[in-house]
């Protein structure tokens, strides 16, 4: 699948994404979460969250980190990554980045960093 917005695996992967890659697997690691995410908003600056799961609620990492994003004032997003031993994006989570921009790639890492996916617009 790909031109259409669907996953595709990966190639060489931008730098600045190399990094989201990096503080999606430290947020993840940090707390022993499911999943771990960050997102690079149009301004540069980056938001890093791990999944939720409280009995009141459950937020993946990457909805967290765009509302983190979003409630620090940023309106769109460059890109976002979403590190989990899933290896799929759950359509709650891409839904989360398509509201905020839908030109954004999100790229789906193993826990040991390594890309298996990418979501194109």
């Amino acid at each position: 699948m790909h031109p259409d917005g669907s996953t595709m695996p990966s190639g060489e992967l931008d730098p600045e994404d190399g990094k989201l890659i990096t503080l999606a697997r430290s947020a993840r690691v940090r707390i022993g979460a499911l999943e771990g995410a960050a997102v690079r908003d149009g301004d540069g600056r980056t938001y890093a969250a791990a999944s939720v799961l409280l009995p009141s609620m459950s937020l993946t990492a990457l909805q967290l980190a765009v509302a983190n994003a979003v409630a620090a004032g940023a309106d769109r997003l460059e890109a976002a990554a979403v590190v989990t031993e899933n290896h799929q994006l759950d359509d709650a989570s891409l839904a989360a980045v398509r509201d905020i921009s839908k030109e954004a790639q999100v790229h789906v890492a193993a826990p040991d960093g390594t890309v298996v996916a990418t979501t194109r617009p």
